[in-house]
């Protein structure tokens, strides 16, 4: 169960590191006050992984048993705990700070049940039997145990890696098969997933079930993704409020743009901020300047756009954004 720390942080909580987006915030309260699977569902950059973060930063510190398994003191349950009883000796404790508690998993093809899970040692195996305590090394689900559970981009993993969770999301046990005995396991999952992304394994039904999917969009208005990109980006020359209100007007107006059919994002707008502010430093200038923009425009948006079958026949990314920005500058007379 979550403790009352927890929860009152929770509820007193805005996260802070994330500007508006207070349905969503609203959302994963809800979620999280019971105790509910969530996976963060968006675009690239807009702000899932730093939601998730900021849920770490309020986990409170919480004691354990001193074991691989991070047993709860009231129910030590795991093998090396029933060990130590067996045998008469003292279960000793640890306190886990709040980022210890926060276990992050990055998605990938490769990643195996096992990676997660946890698997046998052949070396520890041969010495202490294939069966024994001993030989077996915990994966990543039991260093979550009483905390959180975060895996980024979830949709990128096997659905065989899927299946091997559908036991542990729903009753909060896992049957390891070489054992005689199942794990309690008790955590929070918070996943994050790209519904665009062509790359991905698609998630089945009986795995999306265990879960509460909440919706990320792009910062509602201009206005509020600058603030994000001023609070996020480095600065090092000024650059002027208008031309950059104006820059990222285009990269909004490039998402709306019926022809591109991967949208750029957040991370294009602070990209954009960043290299033309390091080129004008470049060419000794004190202020950004619209050419500042007009030469990273290129590197910095090409690759984070595709075009649609019709359109890329004709044109390649570097050259539509290159031709898209030269419209932009002259309807807004220059921009300096």
């Amino acid at each position: 169960m979550l403790s009352e720390q927890f929860k009152n942080k929770l509820m007193e909580s805005d996260f802070e590191d994330i500007i508006s987006q207070d349905r969503v915030k609203t959302q994963l309260k809800s979620a999280l006050l019971m105790e509910r699977h969530v996976i963060l569902v968006g675009q690239p950059g807009i702000g899932k992984t730093t939601l998730a973060k900021n849920v770490a930063k309020m986990m409170p510190e919480k004691r354990v048993c001193d074991c691989s398994f991070n047993c709860s003191v009231d129910n030590p349950c795991c093998p090396e705990c029933l060990e130590k009883k067996k045998k008469g000796r003292k279960i000793k404790t640890k306190v886990l700070k709040g980022k210890d508690l926060f276990v992050r998993v990055q998605g990938s093809p490769d990643l195996t049940a096992e990676d997660l899970i946890g698997d046998i040692d052949p070396v520890k195996a041969l010495k202490f039997g294939p069966l024994s305590v001993e030989a077996f090394t915990p994966g990543k689900i039991f260093k979550a145990n009483q905390g959180i559970l975060f895996f980024d981009e979830i949709n990128r993993c096997s659905e065989k890696l899927q299946n091997s969770l559908l036991q542990v999301l729903e009753e909060k046990k896992l049957t390891i098969g070489s054992y005689s005995f199942d794990f309690d396991v008790r955590f929070i999952f918070i996943g994050t997933m790209n519904p665009d992304d062509k790359s991905t394994e698609p998630l089945s039904d009986v795995f999306l079930d265990r879960f509460d999917l909440i919706y990320m969009e792009y910062p509602e208005t201009t206005e509020l993704e600058l603030e994000i990109v001023r609070k996020s980006g480095k600065e090092i020359v000024e650059f002027q409020n208008q031309l950059l209100f104006n820059v990222i007007q285009f990269i909004r107006d490039l998402r709306a743009d019926t022809d591109v059919e991967k949208k750029p994002s957040v991370r294009a707008s602070i990209g954009l901020y960043e290299r033309a502010q390091s080129n004008a430093y470049i060419n000794s200038r004190k202020k950004v300047c619209l050419k500042d923009v007009q030469e990273v425009i290129v590197s910095v948006l090409s690759h984070r756009i595709s075009l649609k079958p019709s359109v890329k026949f004709l044109k390649s990314p570097e050259n539509y954004v290159k031709e898209e920005f030269e419209k932009f500058s002259k309807e807004m007379g220059g921009g300096r």
